[in-house]
């Protein structure tokens, strides 16, 4: 399942993100949700989350 939709997102659960830095080369980090930091229902690039350790990225797949 791809992280478009907010409502796919729960806290706790384990998804892939990329973070800023990375989105060129699209290099993947796997972590536990910690925040849900975008307010829209949509984001065509993946809802952007906070994870447990801190990362900022924008979910590409929810595991």
């Amino acid at each position: 399942m791809d992280g478009t939709r907010r409502k796919d997102i729960k806290i706790g659960e384990k998804v892939l993100v990329v973070q800023k830095q990375d989105q060129r080369s699209g290099k993947l980090t796997e972590g536990i949700v910690k925040k849900i930091l975008t307010n829209s229902e949509i984001h065509p690039r993946g809802i952007k989350v906070m994870l447990e350790g801190g990362i900022v990225g924008r979910v590409q797949e929810i595991k």
